[in-house]
């Protein structure tokens, strides 16, 4: 029953220590999430820089899967290139190391200082209603559980003299180094965590059921079954994603395959000098998976370019299948185990759809200026992607909806429903005043010079805004929402002004019944593209995109 009780104690410590690193790395992740960000948009062809940004991302949300999949998901999407997708790679493995560091801190008698704050955490949680101090709240109780964690996977192995011996006759029996790379590769694949497996090794060192040269082996085992989350993020990519997984796993192979030869012939050099440099037997285990990673990357980095031409040997194009539909060009599911990059690439996402919608624009406009319809099937092509985009970022928002993101995140989300909705009317319109030119060329109807004077003033007026609307939208910017609101107060005081003055051309004769309907309804488009381009900026602060609501809002955060 001592065993039964001991295994259930071990399966508990397993799972608190796993919720730690969770709540932990996703308070890190949503508190950092403007830094990661920035950090996403500095990525460049400077390999250096790559292998920074990678282990900055992963040492913050913990996770150096998590990155992989989120670069996988890149370069399916076709914005990251193999050579920065494999630099980020490279510096995830270092990133990843963070977490051994942390809990070989258990080696020194600080395991109460720590555990004491999962129920800080807690309690900041629980009675704190500002969204900074709730993830302070939940980085404090991550961090403590991750230390309660520990403390009973080791007290599993102390207090249990039977589970204590078995362990110890198992690790006795296995010498053969392969066997023990095989098992570290293995449980590391079930669990996904590379992380968790070594969290569990330094609680079994503590302990003293595990010698450190076994536990060096499995180190190196874990290193390749953490790749397992890569690969399977891999099915159903393109071949580049493909390709990353595979340099991902290539580079935790080679990297292993070297440490495992050196480790084999030198095992009493490599264990004598860990015990030299570090007194304390959890930390020369950290120090050692520090030291793997690290080397490794510092070895592959040089030969970057080469990796990836090996990779596109052994996985070469297929020939390209014929394209009969559209695809989003920044998003992709596999960013939503990271909702700040997910979020990066959605503005891209919105920006881009929110481009097609102004070319569009600013064709009709054309069209009816010059009374020209020659890129009529352009427009109407455009029209087609735009509504194609507006219905896969709505299905991507309802996803990312689901996933843990802070409260700001979710307001942003929420906004974004209404501003995609807001662009695909504006395409809406631009298709309009392609079909207008249809009829006004089919009715020969002119304009008079007035006329189109007063059409390319208020377009004007709707062009600057819609930058500005884009901008604040992308930025956040809430120092513009005062011009926006006055050039759209310019826009309607512009509609009721020159729609007088065709009244008046009117009786003057000098302009058609006819020419007098469809100049309306050009500023009346005009009219309502700037409405909706109101709503667009707006929405940072009003998920309706309310002026009021908004301009309440800025006031509140400036007290």
């Amino acid at each position: 029953m001592g065993v039964v009780l001991s295994l259930f104690m071990l399966i508990g410590g397993v799972g608190v220590f796993m919720t730690g690193m969770k709540t932990m790395g996703d308070g890190l992740e949503h508190g950092a999430g403007k830094g990661i960000q920035r950090l996403l948009g500095k990525i460049s062809n400077n390999r250096f820089a790559g292998f920074g940004i990678g282990a900055a991302v992963t040492g913050i949300i913990q996770s150096s899967s998590a990155t992989t999949v989120m670069v996988i998901g890149f370069t399916n999407a076709g914005i990251m290139t193999l050579i920065q997708a494999a630099s980020i790679i490279f510096g995830a493995n270092v990133g990843t190391t963070v977490t051994g560091l942390i809990s070989a801190l258990s080696a020194f008698p600080v395991t109460g200082y720590f555990a004491s704050l999962a129920f800080v955490g807690i309690f900041i949680i629980m009675f704190s209603k500002k969204e900074k101090i709730i993830l302070a709240g939940k980085i404090l109780s991550g961090l403590g559980f991750i230390f309660i964690g520990l403390d009973l996977m080791g007290g599993a192995f102390k207090n249990y003299a039977a589970l204590n011996q078995a362990v110890r006759s198992v690790f006795a029996s296995v010498e053969f180094p392969l066997i023990l790379v095989m098992f570290g590769m293995v449980f590391t694949g079930i669990i996904q965590s590379s992380s968790a497996v070594i969290g569990i090794i330094i609680s079994m060192i503590g302990a003293e059921v595990l010698p450190l040269d076994r536990a060096l082996f499995i180190v190196l085992g874990a290193n390749i079954g953490t790749c397992v989350t890569a690969l399977i993020a891999a099915v159903g990519t393109n071949v580049n994603a493909k390709r990353a997984s595979a340099i991902h796993l290539l580079f935790n192979i080679v990297g292993t395959i070297v440490f495992v030869a050196l480790l084999w012939i030198f095992t009493d050099g490599i264990i004598s000098f860990l015990e030299r440099t570090v007194s304390e037997p959890k930390f020369q285990v950290a120090v050692f998976h520090l030291i793997f990673n690290l080397a490794t990357a510092l070895i592959v980095l040089p030969f970057t370019e080469r990796l990836v031409k090996f990779v596109e040997k052994i996985i070469p194009e297929k020939a390209p299948k014929r394209k009969d539909g559209f695809r989003l060009a920044y998003i992709d599911d596999r960013l939503l185990s990271t909702p700040p990059a997910a979020i990066y690439q959605l503005k891209n996402e919105v920006k881009g759809m929110a481009d097609l919608a102004k070319k569009n624009l600013v064709r009709g406009v054309n069209s009816v200026l010059k009374r020209d319809t020659s890129e009529k099937e352009i427009v109407f092509s455009d029209e087609e992607k735009i509504n194609f985009i507006n219905k896969g970022i709505a299905a991507f928002l309802i996803k990312l909806s689901s996933v843990s993101t802070a409260k700001s995140e979710e307001v942003y989300i929420g906004s974004l429903h209404h501003v995609i909705s807001d662009i695909e009317r504006i395409g809406d319109y631009a298709q309009n005043f392609i079909e207008e030119t249809d009829e006004i060329i089919g009715k020969r109807v002119v304009f008079s010079q007035s006329a189109i004077d007063e059409i390319k003033a208020m377009y004007k007026k709707v062009i600057v805004m819609y930058d500005m609307a884009v901008d604040i939208l992308l930025t956040g910017d809430t120092k513009k929402f005062g011009i926006v609101s006055g050039v759209e107060d310019e826009v309607d005081e512009m509609k009721k002004t020159f729609g007088n003055n065709h009244i008046k051309r009117l009786n003057e004769g000098s302009c058609s019944v006819d020419s007098g309907a469809y100049f309306y309804a050009v500023i009346s488009g005009l009219e309502r593209v700037a409405d909706h381009l109101t709503n667009i900026a707006f929405s940072i602060k009003s998920p309706s995109g309310s002026e009021r609501e908004a301009m309440a809002a800025v006031a509140r955060e400036r007290g």
